[in-house]
This record gives C-alpha cells, sequence and structure tokens, in this order.
C-alpha cells in the first residue's frame, strides 16, 4: 500500500517536502531513543548498585531485562505492524516507552526497575520495526529510500554511541536522570507523530490472525534470549541451560511448521528463500553482536586496567558517534552506485582491522597509536554497515510485508547481540575472574575475548562476500519470494520480465 506521503510531487523529485523530512525525523528520534537506552545505562550501573542495594546478579537484569523485551517480541511487533496498521503500533508503543522511561527514574526497588526495563524492551520491539516498515513503504525503493535509511539509521548508531557519553554526564548528577531523559524526547515525539506520521491500510487478516503462531514464535525468542543472557552464571554445560536451549529449539521447530501451513503466517518462510535476505540477517547479527561485546571488553578494560572515569570511557568512543553522525547524508549515495554487497564487506573489512588492532592494548594508554585509529575505523564501518543492511533487507519486499522483514532483521540484530556477548564473556570468564587477579592477568584475559570479537567481524565478512559474486541487480529487479497473493496480481508479461 503505498502511503500519500509517497505519491506527492515532492517524494519523486529531488526535494523532499517539510512534512516528509518530518516525518523521518519523528521516526529517527524513535530510533535514537531505542539505541539510547540501550547503551546509557550501562555506566549507571555502580550508581544503581549502590543507590538501591543490588546483587551483581540482580544488576545484570537491569539490562538483560531490556534485551529479553525487546529481542523476545520483535517478531510479534513486526507483524503487528502489519496487521493492526503501522501508525497505530507506533504511536501506542511510543506512549508506553515514555512511561516506562517515567517509571524507570522514579522506582525505589531492583524488581520494579527491572519491570521497567522489561516494559521499554516490550515497547521497542514494537515501535523498531513499526518505524522501519513505515519509512520503507513511505519512501520509494532506490535512492529515495536509500538516503532515508541512510539517516534513520545513522540515527541509531549515533543514539548508541551518544548514550555512553550522555550517561557519563547524567550519572555524575544522579543515575535517575539516564531513566528520566527519555522521558520527555519521547513524549515530544509522540506529540509530532500524531500529526505526521501517515495513516496506513492493515493487511486483508481473513485468514485469520495466526495465534498459535504469535505464541510459539514468541515464548522460543523469549526463552532463547533468557537461555543466553542466563548462560554464562548458570554455565553453558549446565543441565538447565541445555534443557532450556532444547525446549527453545522445539519451539522453533513448532512455529517453523505451523507457519508453513499458516493461511496468515506471522513470518512467512519464502522470505528466507532470498539469498540477500539470509545474508542481511547473518551480517546484522554478527555486526551488532561483535560491537557490543567490544564495547563490553573495551569498557571494562578502560575503567578497571586504566582508571578512567566513566566520562573519559564515553569520550573515547565519541570519534566513532561522530564520524557516524557526519555521514548520515552520504551513504545513501554510496549504497546507490557500489550497491549493497559491496559496501556492507568494505564496512565488515574495517570492523575486521578495528577490533585485531584494538589486541595491540597494554596496561599503559595507547591512545593515538591504538585507541583512536580503532575508534575511527568502527565509526567508518558503522556507517557502511548498518544503513545497507538495512537497505538489502528491505528491498525488493511487498509494502504489506515490510513489518514482518523488519522485525525479522531486529530480531537478528538483538540476538546476536545477547548470544555473542554472552559468549565472549564467556571467553573472558573462564578462568574463573579471580578478583585477586594481576592487572596483567586480567589483560591477558581480555585478549581472547578480543580474538573472539574479530572472528565475529570476519565470519559477517565472510557471509558477505558471496553476494560480491552476483551483477549488482536494478532496485526493480531486487525481489523476495512473494507471498502467494503477491504473486496473484503479477500480469504474466511481468512474470515473464521478471524471470
Amino acid at each position: 500500500m503505498t502511503s500519500p506521503l509517497t505519491a506527492s510531487p515532492t517524494a519523486d523529485g529531488e526535494r523532499w517536502s517539510p512534512r516528509l523530512w518530518g516525518t523521518l525525523l519523528v521516526l529517527c528520534a524513535a530510533m535514537f531513543l531505542d539505541a539510547l537506552d540501550v547503551s546509557m545505562v550501562g555506566v549507571a550501573l555502580p550508581s544503581i548498585a549502590t543507590d538501591l542495594g543490588l546483587s551483581t546478579s540482580t544488576l545484570q537484569w537491569i539490562v538483560s531485562g531490556y534485551i529479553l523485551g525487546y529481542g523476545g517480541l520483535l517478531l510479534l511487533g513486526g507483524r503487528a505492524a502489519d496487521l493492526l496498521g503501522r501508525r497505530r503500533v507506533f504511536l501506542v508503543a511510543l506512549a508506553v516507552f515514555a512511561l516506562a522511561s517515567l517509571l524507570g527514574g522514579l522506582v525505589d526497588s531492583g524488581p520494579l526497575l527491572i519491570a521497567s526495563r522489561f516494559i521499554k524492551g516490550l515497547s521497542a520491539a514494537f515501535t523498531a520495526p513499526a518505524g522501519l516498515s513505515i519509512i520503507t513503504t513511505t519512501f520509494k525503493e532506490g535512492p529515495q529510500r536509500n538516503r532515508a535509511l541512510s539517516i534513520y539509521t545513522t540515527c541509531a548508531a549515533t543514539g548508541f554511541s551518544m548514550g555512553l557519553v550522555l550517561s557519563g554526564l547524567l550519572t555524575e548528577l544522579s543515575w535517575r536522570w539516564t531513566m528520566l531523559l527519555p522521558a520527555p524526547v519521547a513524549l515530544i515525539a509522540l506529540v509530532f507523530a500524531l500529526r505526521l506520521i501517515p495513516h496506513s491500510a492493515r493487511e486483508n487478516s481473513s485468514g485469520g490472525y495466526d495465534l498459535p503462531g504469535a505464541v510459539t514464535g514468541t515464548a522460543a525468542m523469549l526463552l532463547l534470549v533468557f537461555t543466553v543472557v542466563e548462560a554464562p552464571e548458570k554455565g553453558w554445560a549446565s543441565a538447565r541451560t541445555l534443557l532450556s536451549f532444547l525446549v527453545a529449539a522445539a519451539l522453533l521447530v513448532a512455529f517453523v511448521l505451523i507457519e508453513r501451513r499458516s493461511p496468515s503466517p506471522l513470518v512467512r518462510l519464502g522470505v528466507l528463500r532470498s539469498g540477500s535476505q539470509i545474508r542481511a540477517q547473518l551480517g546484522a547479527a554478527a555486526f551488532f553482536g561483535s560491537y557490543v561485546a567490544f564495547q563490553f571488553i573495551v569498557t571494562q578494560y578502560m575503567q578497571s586496567l586504566l582508571g578512567w572515569s566513566a566520562l573519559q570511557t564515553a569520550l573515547a568512543f565519541l570519534p566513532a558517534g561522530v564520524l557516524v553522525a557526519l555521514s548520515s547524508t552520504k551513504i545513501g549515495g554510496i549504497v546507490d552506485r557500489f550497491g549493497t554487497p559491496r559496501v556492507i564487506a568494505t564496512g565488515f573489512a574495517l570492523l575486521v582491522v578495528a577490533y585485531a588492532l584494538f589486541l595491540r592494548i597494554s596496561l599503559t594508554p595507547q591512545y593515538a597509536a591504538v585507541i583512536l585509529p580503532s575508534m575511527l575505523l568502527l565509526g567508518a564501518a558503522c556507517a557502511l554497515v548498518f544503513p545497507s543492511l538495512n537497505i538489502q533487507a528491505t528491498n525488493g519486499v511487498d509494502d504489506e510485508e515490510q513489518g514482518m522483514v523488519s522485525g525479522l532483521l531486529n530480531t537478528s540484530i538483538q540476538v546476536g547481540g545477547a548470544l555473542f556477548l554472552a559468549v565472549t564473556t564467556a571467553v573472558i570468564t573462564a578462568d574463573g575472574g579471580d578478583a585477586a587477579a594481576s592487572p596483567q592477568a586480567v589483560l591477558d584475559d581480555f585478549r581472547p575475548g578480543l580474538a573472539v570479537v574479530t572472528v565475529i567481524a570476519l565470519a559477517g565478512l565472510l557471509v558477505t562476500l558471496p553476494g560480491l559474486r552476483r551483477k549488482r541487480p536494478s532496485a526493480e529487479s531486487v525481489v523476495v519470494a512473494r507471498s502467494a497473493a503477491a504473486v496473484a496480481d503479477v500480469s504474466p508479461a511481468k512474470a515473464a520480465a521478471r524471470d
């Protein structure tokens, strides 16, 4: 279904109308808040633990609770946007996000804070795919959409980077400000969204709403993310962990069987017949997973071994965020010229070099020789990879399935982040994490973790390489396996042309 904004003359020309820009900026604000919230809480955790008297095991759930709600419900959130209307889902979820932010800044107990974080993750699981699908159905596929997606995803990357800096500043006042800050911003975005976000038609739901698929799919993702988050503490080979993985696998199998037979599936499996789609999903998991694990190690290294403050650590990441922000208007044109496979491969290559360079760290700060070059390479890689993955995943997908594909992509991102962070943490703490270990011993524990991060990025590069062997298709020929209804709408002449 084409949005009214897409049909306007300014949407098809070189310039965008003020209303079109306003729509994009509102969606960017929501994505910025989602990314900001993921990173901003990290620096505040020690202050939260002291103020609320939380143990380490309870404290980690302030982060994990958000990941659980976000990663576990993305598939449902993406499909809900298609079935219930993207505008409606986006507005409701954004309002819930604002209220949960307010609650998180006012609570006085650990369990209530964790609950507020879970609710925020749940709301983000609906705003993220709804917002992305609004963009992909509002902006015409090709240069217009590529430019919009490059700006949109740059806001996400910038939010993730700036969250560290803002958290370092706000925590100096009180950790509660890190929780409260998103609330007024989300409310302002909501006011503008009510006026600017275009109405979208709901998908025909005559085949039902696939409740069995929603239950099994959501349960499988919740259990998978929960198990991955808990595994480092409970033990990867423990009976509880293995049983949880087994049950999650059984639920995923049941989900696949249900989706193959459902007249209105939560996830149409035909989408995954596309090689470019699979590469986008796997690349997203490797990209975000490696970055989250890298950030975790670097933060520990700077604060624990170098003795840097939270603000100094945040400022060390700032060059990467600035580079991403400055490139926002350029990436769309680069993708138009070279195609997503080349851009993604180049970005992953830079990512591998950035991580490998950081293996040279020592107990003496080497900012100019190691840290700054790594951060600049990391910023360039993020600027190239993240927008390109979003473009590749959403190209050639029918409007009524954009929410579904957006949910899939964000699920890959969150599951990749949870899984690879857990794996890296397990590698770092393999010797038991002796609190009395010497600084050199701690540094020696960090190096295998950095090696794992580098290997994950290298795997992302290898996943991308097969796409380089294919001739870059035109915007009209990038077609993901379509639903039966979509195929029925294609004339024989057009079908023959595509074949």
